[in-house]
């Protein structure tokens, strides 16, 4: 399974695979893929300094990329406290009752925290230059194409840049603005995605582009990243098949039990994570934002505000009935914990099986 993608990045196999965890991502890396750290959960610059840090000692020398989370608009934005008087007292009240029902329980004493700030547009500039000052091989922004003076920037260290698209105007609006790659993310995908399904967007995307397309959503086996090849795509990026590998340690074992126990029909799309569409994994939490007496979800970065505590909480309570978790229809194969070189070589060999098979078509 190779690309020209592999001789421009350096890596053996065009797999690229998203997470919020650098251990999950140095894993990739050292199996001939690119792990992508995905930066959102990094509030303060040094922390996520340490983690590539970690990562460039972790990598055995092997390329490793960042996503970062950065609308093309430079938004007008004030501190979290200015925003936080923004939100609704209703807002508030409802999460307090709906964690209350849900049997959710309150932090410790002295613990609560600031939430994930990574979605506040200062906080991602702060990414793009720590991220800039370690060996990075790519920067991704998962709400598209970054502003023209970030990719400037990125561009002027000699790294690619490559955006998230739900549709083939988003793609090319991206590369008018200089992106490298396009990652054509289709309905089925967790977190932040948009209304087009996987095999109907890439080959959309790469007719519609004149640079490398990876496809995303639904892409978890060798099968479907054959599928996504024959489409026209130059590899694949996959976020949610990580979640349940033996080196993914973020939050506690409920998440991993919930996941493992979900099918391809247990996700919901829904504004409640972030305040944009997002595919998360559903639970009593996202169930509960259903019901007749829930406000509509506030704009970015309001919505993440307004449940930054509630994720806390939630993934203190050690409970898989409510985790909150952005996850795509993928988890319906999701089906034990593995470590991530056991993925890898799992799918490159339902690859190449796969494609011999085809072959005997003709």
């Amino acid at each position: 399974m190779r690309t020209s993608l592999c001789d421009e990045l350096g890596i053996e196999h065009p797999v690229f695979g998203f997470t919020p965890s650098e251990h999950v991502a140095a894993a990739i890396s050292r199996a001939g893929g690119l792990g992508v750290l995905g930066c959102v959960r990094f509030n303060d610059a040094e922390d996520l300094d340490r983690a590539l840090t970690w990562m460039d000692e972790n990598t055995d020398g092997k390329p490793y990329g960042v996503d970062i989370v950065m609308p093309a608009t430079v938004p007008k934005e004030g501190t979290q406290i200015d925003l936080a008087g923004l939100i609704p007292q209703s807002h508030k009240e409802f999460v307090q009752q709906t964690l209350l029902k849900l049997g959710v329980p309150p932090l410790p004493d002295g613990e609560g925290g600031e939430g994930v700030l990574g979605w506040l547009h200062s906080v991602a500039r702060s990414h793009v230059d720590v991220a800039l000052e370690h060996p990075i091989r790519l920067i991704a922004n998962a709400l598209g194409s970054p502003p023209t003076d970030v990719i400037e920037q990125v561009h002027a260290a000699g790294v690619p840049v490559a955006a998230l698209a739900g549709r083939a105007e988003h793609a090319r609006r991206h590369v008018a603005n200089g992106v490298d790659v396009v990652v054509a993310q289709g309905y089925e995908a967790g977190g932040h995605t948009g209304e087009v399904a996987t095999m109907v967007l890439v080959p959309e995307i790469v007719d519609a582009v004149d640079v490398p397309v990876l496809a995303a959503g639904g892409i978890g086996s060798g099968r479907q990243a054959a599928a996504a090849m024959a489409l026209g795509a130059s590899g694949v990026w996959m976020g949610s098949y990580w979640l349940t590998t033996a080196e993914y340690t973020l939050g506690n074992s409920s998440t991993q039990e919930a996941l493992l126990a979900a099918g391809s029909s247990d996700t919901v799309r829904t504004r409640i994570y972030t305040g944009k569409p997002a595919r998360l994994l559903k639970t009593r939490w996202t169930e509960a934002w259903t019901s007749a007496e829930a406000p509509e979800p506030l704009p970015m970065p309001l919505q993440n505000l307004l449940v930054s505590e509630a994720h806390l909480r939630i993934a203190r309570s050690d409970d898989p009935s409510v985790v909150s978790m952005p996850v795509g229809q993928v988890v319906g194969r999701m089906n034990e914990v593995r470590p991530v070189a056991e993925v890898m070589a799992d799918l490159l060999a339902e690859f190449d099986a796969t494609v011999e098979r085809l072959t005997k078509l003709r």
